[in-house]
């Protein structure tokens, strides 16, 4: 699963959960999820009000003091506004505080406040992008690295410490929609977590299939060529009680980031469809997901790993918690089952 560390105000009272009280309920869903089995957490980066995730690298690195076996990861590192040789640094240090159970997924960003906020010009938005993973690339595979670009100074040498617990920290490349990421990360070799948080799953099997055949042309592999998805999701004990504890924060969440990228207001409607039978929505009971998951995995011809942004349902801490448990016992098992 993944989250955004979202604070949002109950509809029915307008009280906000202080982000103290928020920050200890995520660490004790990590701790959940990492007691019931499941395999990766991730967490957000934005800069935004709503959101208490923009150092996460400081959460992951208490999640990973606080966990045993799950994996943590960013969900994603915005590295056009990063300082790779930071990232590395950062993300190497989780590794040895959680003894080899780090990733990162790195991304340009879905939001643009990244860039200004740190001095970035969103006209670079790409060229950032495509610069700063080479050099996370380069300090990844050796200790001490040569290297020029535009946007920061120069490396000669030096060594970049300390190193991951892993011998090879892993690292995926975060993308939405847009063809050119999917042929990069294909090119490169490196895993795909593909964003999927509206319409349907086999929408996007034309751009996985891109990724596939750049990697193929690039010689890499199917056993490098893994992909991931990342959608919303969440898990009740049926159907209605699953959607009526996600559906007051969704709609909250993306009526207001609607407001600034001139959509309508979310409704029930929109949300019911989404969570039907041809939307991407992964949200009912556990029979229901695993029936959804599923399809995802032969709509897009086979997928490695699927997180669930649950973020919306922070306001119900209880349902938070049997969701993760049931997705922990029920979902997870049912589908690697039948997957074999």
């Amino acid at each position: 699963m993944d989250s955004f560390a979202a604070t949002i105000p109950d509809p029915q009272t307008g009280h906000t959960v202080s982000a103290a009280d928020r920050m200890e309920a995520l660490l004790a869903e990590v701790e959940t999820a990492d007691r019931v089995g499941l395999d990766v957490f991730g967490i957000g980066e934005h800069h935004r009000k709503e959101f208490l995730d923009s150092a996460p690298a400081v959460i992951l690195a208490a999640a990973a003091a606080r966990t045993k076996r799950i994996r943590l990861t960013s969900a994603v590192t915005v590295l056009s506004a990063a300082d790779p040789v930071r990232v590395f640094q950062d993300f190497a240090t989780i590794d040895l505080i959680a003894k080899g159970r780090a990733e990162i997924v790195v991304g340009r960003g879905s939001f643009g406040e990244a860039y200004p906020l740190f001095g970035f010009a969103m006209q670079d938005y790409d060229a950032l992008f495509a610069e700063k993973l080479d050099l996370l690339l380069k300090l990844r595979d050796e200790v001490g690295v040569t290297w020029r670009g535009r946007f920061r100074p120069p490396l000669t040498g030096q060594g970049v410490f300390p190193r991951p617990h892993q011998a090879k920290l892993p690292i995926w490349l975060g993308v939405g929609g847009t063809p050119q990421s999917f042929v990069r990360a294909g090119t490169l070799g490196l895993p795909l977590m593909v964003a999927i948080i509206g319409g349907s799953f086999d929408r996007f099997r034309p751009l996985v299939d891109l990724y596939r055949e750049a990697g193929r042309r690039a010689g890499h592999g199917p056993d490098t060529l893994k992909v991931g998805v990342h959608a919303m999701g969440f898990v009740g004990e049926t159907d209605q009680e699953a959607a009526d504890a996600f559906f007051p924060g969704w709609a909250h969440m993306f009526t207001e980031i609607g407001r600034e990228r001139g959509w309508s207001t979310a409704t029930r409607a929109q949300f019911d469809a989404m969570r039907g039978p041809d939307g991407a929505f992964l949200i009912g009971s556990p029979q229901t997901v695993r029936d959804k998951v599923l399809a995802a995995d032969k709509a897009l011809g086979g997928i490695s790993r699927l997180t669930f942004q649950m973020s919306s349902a922070m306001l119900e801490t209880r349902a938070m918690q049997r969701s993760i448990e049931l997705l922990g016992a029920e979902v997870a098992p049912a589908v690697k089952a039948a997957l074999g």
